[in-house]
């Protein structure tokens, strides 16, 4: 009898516990980044998958806003996980992603989750605010540009941003740009594909296949 996917299971794992349809797309949105990234580096897209899928799975029941460094998220959802006999390599990623866990991110899942975390949820809210709704109508340019207004998605870590592109070696604009062109593949589900005529209309304007700043 085949297995089923992680990435299936952890989907319905996390629809259990998640009723907001905006943590669910942040799950998406994280999800699809490390999927993106497991490509990239020949690794297992099922496990990156279910572990984006399912960070955050205790967020909105246990959303731990005193950081706790035993209580709440990421606790509660690595607690039932290895209950339900999720392997300590998932486990231990959930927990590296929350600084105040005090687990140290060494394996390249553990850095990635970090690295695409709040800049999953940054690019999505770049998108909302142009004037066609759509991650097509996003660049790097357009990401770093909003990063430097301190005003714009207050909640979003800056710093989190760029430690978890030093950790990973990787130049802060190249880690950005993969996570936008992962973002850009599963547009619909995440509610960014919007206005294609206003999209259209831009390009054309400019005579260029290139997002208006």
């Amino acid at each position: 009898m085949a297995t089923e996917p992680l990435a299936n299971e952890a989907l319905n794992i996390m629809h259990d516990w998640v009723q907001s349809e905006s943590l669910r797309k942040h799950c998406y949105a994280v999800a699809d980044s490390m999927k993106h990234f497991a490509q990239l580096r020949g690794d297992d897209v099922d496990l990156w998958e279910a572990v984006g899928l399912l960070h955050d799975m205790d967020y909105e029941s246990h959303p731990n806003l005193e950081r706790s460094p035993t209580e709440g998220h990421p606790f509660i959802g690595v607690a039932w996980l290895r209950d339900h006999g999720w392997s300590e390599e998932v486990c231990r990623a959930i927990l590296s992603h929350a600084d105040y866990a005090n687990v140290s991110r060494q394996t390249p899942l553990e850095k990635t989750l970090y690295a695409v975390d709040e800049l999953s949820s940054f690019a999505v809210a770049v998108a909302l605010v142009r004037p066609t709704k759509s991650i097509h109508d996003v660049d790097v340019r357009a990401v770093r540009k909003k990063m430097k207004d301190k005003a714009f998605a207050r909640a979003v870590n800056r710093d989190d941003i760029i430690r978890g592109a030093e950790e990973l070696g990787m130049p802060l604009d190249a880690v950005i740009n993969e996570v936008i062109t992962a973002l850009k593949a599963d547009a619909e589900r995440l509610g960014l594909v919007g206005n294609r005529q206003l999209n259209t209309a831009s390009e054309t304007e400019r005579g260029l296949g290139n997002p208006v700043s």
